[in-house]
């Protein structure tokens, strides 16, 4: 095995961590939405009643998914016009609910993760949408998001 294979390997369990930070932020922004209670119950409750799920991510990784369902639900009135513009003979309050939280998800993480690259947030909202969405949504979501992409000039 090369140096760059053990390098890859090795990072594996991170990207896989936050990726699974990332549905949790998904899951705590569905109860958000749906719920209608605020994101710091929201929050509290998804870590006290996650069981083995909660305990299965590192306290960073915690720490990860509660700020990016706090962060976009802090920051919809900055994400949605956004949205809504990339979305042409879309009404953001006719897409389907989890279409529209990863959405903002990646819109968030476009606006305050830097170092993120726009590739990679792009792709994790994707595998999001085969998790809890359907085939057609991965396409909608591409198009929305390369589009929003290139509008903030994000790479």
């Amino acid at each position: 095995m090369t140096t760059g294979a053990v390098q890859r390997v090795g990072r594996r369990p991170q990207k896989e961590a936050r990726h699974r930070a990332r549905e949790a932020a998904v899951q705590m922004l569905y109860q958000w939405e749906v719920g209608r209670m605020p994101m710091s119950d929201v929050v509290r409750a998804f870590w006290s009643e996650s069981g083995a799920q909660g305990s299965a991510l590192a306290k960073d990784h915690r720490a990860f998914a509660s700020a990016l369902a706090s962060g976009v639900a802090g920051a919809v009135e900055d994400i949605d016009p956004m949205i809504r513009e990339a979305a042409e003979h879309w009404r953001i309050e006719r897409m389907n609910v989890l279409d529209r939280l990863i959405l903002r998800l990646a819109v968030h993480e476009f606006l305050h993760q830097p170092d993120t690259p726009a590739k990679v947030i792009i792709n994790e909202a994707l595998e999001l949408a085969r998790t809890f969405s359907t085939d057609e949504a991965v396409g909608f979501i591409n198009g929305i998001l390369d589009a929003i992409r290139r509008r903030l000039e994000r790479e």
